[in-house]
């Protein structure tokens, strides 16, 4: 069985960099919490752990691990800040620098009078960052096109759109469509990653390659962009959705001559080598 790599897929930039920056501080004997995954990965999650950086649940958590606090590559609302700083925690910055770009994009918005039409997950942990000390009546996170037609625009002639950087623009494309007809002046904001894009374009080369029998894709349980690029598949392709190489059944590929592989932008470089040596081996 033949296994095709897409072109372009696993860690993105700034996931790299937050891997990297808290590999540091474990290289220089420092412990410390991690609010939150430093990136939607269960293997990273574990590997950071074992290296001193277990994944806490809040700021006071992180005071019996060494008074030290990772902020993920999400990024968090300047309250959170604020308010290590004031339970004197030593902060390890990872935000992603794109998200930073798109916290400052907000502010500047707001205070040139425009409403924020963010697209993407209300719970999603990057959201949240952007939105948990906006005021209400500032601000709307949209999902559904059903929620983009039943909100009342009347009263925000002037509206800036902000994607999460993790999802696929194609699929909201209708959601801007109706911004446009609802709002008296529409602008939006380029706010996907480049890498996010890139992983989507080189999945959909692999998909259309009517060679390849199906498609797997890696990544974590709650990585978005890992959950858009096996929407994507799912379209042309039977596609199989994993975290690791365990996940994997033989039996289902049986008699397939072509894989095509793919994964998020999370996905460490050691999870994708241990799927394609294992599709390979199925082969063998």
């Amino acid at each position: 069985m033949e296994v095709v790599l897409a072109e372009k897929c696993g860690f993105c930039a700034g996931v790299r960099v937050a891997d990297k920056l808290v590999r540091l501080a474990a290289a220089k004997g420092l412990s410390g919490g991690i609010l939150g995954q430093v990136v939607h990965n269960e293997s990273v999650e574990e590997e950071m752990a074992r290296l001193g950086f277990p994944t806490v649940s809040s700021l006071s958590e992180a005071r019996s691990h060494a008074g030290r606090i990772v902020f993920s590559a999400h990024g968090v609302a300047p309250s959170v800040r604020a308010e290590a700083r004031s339970l004197g925690l030593v902060a390890i910055d990872t935000t992603c620098k794109f998200v930073t770009d798109i916290h400052r994009e907000i502010e500047r918005s707001l205070e040139a009078g425009f409403f924020i039409a963010i697209l993407g997950q209300v719970g999603h942990r990057e959201v949240v960052g952007y939105t948990n000390d906006l005021d209400p009546g500032r601000y709307r996170v949209f999902y559904d096109l059903a929620e983009v037609r039943s909100f009342d625009w009347s009263s925000h002639p002037r509206v800036k759109v902000i994607f999460q950087t993790t999802i696929n623009a194609e699929t909201f494309s209708e959601h801007v469509t109706e911004i446009r007809h609802r709002a008296q002046e529409t602008l939006i904001a380029d706010t996907i990653c480049y890498a996010t894009k890139e992983n989507q374009d080189a999945l959909r080369v692999l998909c259309a390659d009517p060679s390849i029998d199906a498609i797997v894709v890696i990544g974590g349980l709650y990585s978005k962009n890992t959950k858009e690029l096996a929407k994507i598949a799912e379209e042309s392709k039977r596609t199989f959705l994993i975290g690791v190489a365990a996940e994997l059944d033989q039996e289902t590929f049986r008699g397939m001559r072509k894989v095509g592989v793919s994964a998020g932008a999370s996905t460490p470089d050691y999870d994708i080598e241990s799927v394609v040596t294992a599709l390979r081996a199925f082969g063998s």
